[in-house]
């Protein structure tokens, strides 16, 4: 089943995960395949637009144009180093009335060297001075490995510089703070309304058990790399069991950050063959594998057009027998390896 490419794509954003749907039109048009969690506590657009590596010069027209296409949600991050640029867009689309900030959900991210309980509020506030918001709609533990602290003055916008992102090799990580301190704190902010629901990135099942064993609020999502080379099946399975939704990044495989000699999951043959027959983008047949599995996206563009094009992925729908296909591509693939940046720690979060 498809739409044209852009006939849709402004009502697309209003599309939203709800309880244990994907919208009742998207749902009915399924096959039998099985479905990860959606999240039961929170309504949340299935494609939002991702902000890494974006540069902060593109930011502007990139919110805009997104925003005037029908996006509603926008993933970001203090580690991306351009939250006071995104803020700024944002305000400009606030005053222009453009669009109320009720109906944007906004999600960021808890950097490393804030994980002790005193930091975490702290590091909440800087992001929040930087975007210019009151609250977060998502609050993120962005990975689940803690740095020694690094001072910053919340009331100050931007970065002066990338500290906030360094681990001199895994040497300044800090294996004294607990994940369930952090996640105490994290509970402090709901209770506090500065966020409205709060989740982690890039946890393995393991780590999402033990949190889930002692933590007051639950996570409402677990953001993690998921493409057709990187398909974490067994994840997916685990967080539909505990009400846990599923949220991809990366999910055409990063092709803006991928060393050159990495494989391009656009240029997977299997996959063009299948875009072609389908009369979709490759980007638009891997982005609608993902939405069909239960999970939402975070697909990054600066260009309007992609934009637009990544919104009408909502209206592709693959039979059992593509899906199977899919399966096949699985080779447990991982473009970010945290083994490669925290040598001197060993700290190879996935395995």
């Amino acid at each position: 089943v498809r739409r044209s490419l852009f006939s849709q794509a402004n009502s697309i954003g209003n599309t939203f995960f709800s309880g244990n749907t994907i919208g009742a039109a998207a749902l009915s048009k399924l096959p039998m395949t099985a479905l990860a969690s959606t999240c039961a506590s929170m309504a949340m657009p299935p494609i939002g637009l991702g902000t890494y590596l974006m540069s902060p010069s593109s930011v502007p027209q990139a919110i805009s144009s997104a925003i005037a296409s029908g996006y509603r949600r926008i993933d970001c991050a203090p580690v991306y180093f351009n939250e006071d640029v995104i803020g700024d867009a944002l305000a400009s689309e606030f005053d222009s009335n453009t669009i109320d900030r009720k109906d944007l959900f906004i999600t960021s991210k808890l950097p490393n060297p804030f994980h002790r309980r005193e930091h975490v509020e702290i590091a909440l506030r800087k992001t929040l001075n930087d975007l210019r918001l009151e609250y977060i709609d998502l609050y993120l533990i962005h990975w689940p490995v803690a740095f020694k602290y690094v001072d910053i003055d919340p009331d100050k916008r931007g970065y002066d510089n990338e500290d906030i992102d360094e681990s001199d090799g895994g040497e300044l990580i800090d294996p004294t703070v607990s994940v369930a301190e952090t996640w105490s704190a994290m509970e402090d902010l709901v209770d506090k309304d500065l966020v409205r629901h709060i989740g982690v990135s890039n946890f393995p099942v393991s780590l999402l058990h033990e949190l889930m064993t002692s933590c007051r609020i639950k996570p409402a999502v677990n953001q993690v790399e998921i493409h057709p080379y990187l398909q974490q099946t067994k994840l997916l399975n685990y967080c539909a069991a505990r009400d846990v939704h599923v949220q991809a990044y990366s999910p055409l495989g990063t092709p803006g950050y991928k060393e050159s000699d990495e494989p391009n999951i656009l240029d997977d043959p299997i996959l063009n063959d299948m875009a072609k027959k389908k009369g979709v983008t490759v980007a638009q047949l891997v982005l609608g594998w993902s939405l069909q599995r239960g999970c939402s996206v975070n697909p990054k563009s600066v260009s309007e057009y992609r934009q637009k094009e990544n919104l009408a992925s909502e209206t592709v729908f693959l039979s059992d027998e593509e899906m199977h296909n899919f399966e096949q591509l699985d080779r447990g693939y991982r473009y970010f390896r945290p083994e490669d940046w925290w040598g001197s720690m060993a700290l190879a979060v996935f395995d």
